[in-house]
């Protein structure tokens, strides 16, 4: 007979973890993560994963709409992706999601469409973070996108960085970055022949530039202190 209030836990049961059942308000939320259709969703559901969160992976509004905690993972191109959104309605859930003080985790793409404008296919964006996407500068002869590791200046102290070095390194691939409006929104920048922003801040919103679920055990630690904050 199942005790009351408990949930079953049978993987560790199995492992000789525990006797079966947890109590649900010990047990960690589970995490939502957005899926319209721009990639790296296997990558960023594994580390969730390894960090012992359940994971949905949804791309219904109703479900963003009513997650507790959301990841807004993507690669690709600005203007297919928001043709995307808009098609699926979720561009009008995560705007509501985050006004009701949801935490958003963008990571990639997900942290450039989150502002207002996209030079990318001259994209007109989700505009939840006041700002634009920009080419990356650079000089003639020199590749983009930006392909690699590369460390991170934190510029602004933040949940996010907890027990994460100043300059520690993290995987990029991208040719565009955000520029935020506020002056305030970075938390991080690195240099690809000249600086950007590489990680914004803003109320309930944290969005990365760089892959944190392809970076290693620092960028376990920066989605660990994402899955752990309350704005």
């Amino acid at each position: 007979m199942r005790a009351r209030g408990l949930t079953c836990c049978p993987e560790k049961a199995r492992r000789g973890g525990c006797n079966g059942y947890q109590n649900p308000e010990t047990m960690p939320e589970e995490i939502t993560i957005v899926d319209y259709h721009a990639g790296n969703l296997t990558s960023v559901r594994l580390a969730v994963e390894r960090l012992g969160y359940g994971v949905r992976v949804t791309s219904t509004p109703e479900q963003v709409r009513a997650a507790t905690r959301l990841i807004f993972p993507g690669v690709g191109a600005a203007g297919a992706a928001m043709a995307t959104l808009k098609t699926l309605g979720i561009d009008a859930a995560l705007a509501e999601y985050t006004r009701s003080g949801g935490p958003l985790l963008g990571i990639c793409l997900g942290a450039q469409i989150i502002l207002d404008y996209s030079a990318e296919d001259h994209t007109d964006c989700l505009g939840l973070v006041r700002g634009r996407v920009q080419l990356l500068q650079a000089p003639e002869g020199v590749k983009i996108p930006h392909m690699g590791w590369n460390e991170v200046v934190q510029v602004r102290k933040h949940p996010i960085w907890e027990g994460v070095e100043d300059r520690s390194q993290f995987y990029f691939v991208h040719s565009y970055a955000p520029v935020p409006n506020d002056p305030a929104a970075p938390l991080g920048l690195t240099d690809y022949y000249g600086r950007f922003v590489s990680v914004l801040g803003q109320e309930n919103i944290v969005a990365c530039q760089f892959h944190p679920e392809r970076s290693g055990r620092v960028g376990l630690r920066v989605l660990e202190n994402f899955l752990r904050w309350k704005p």
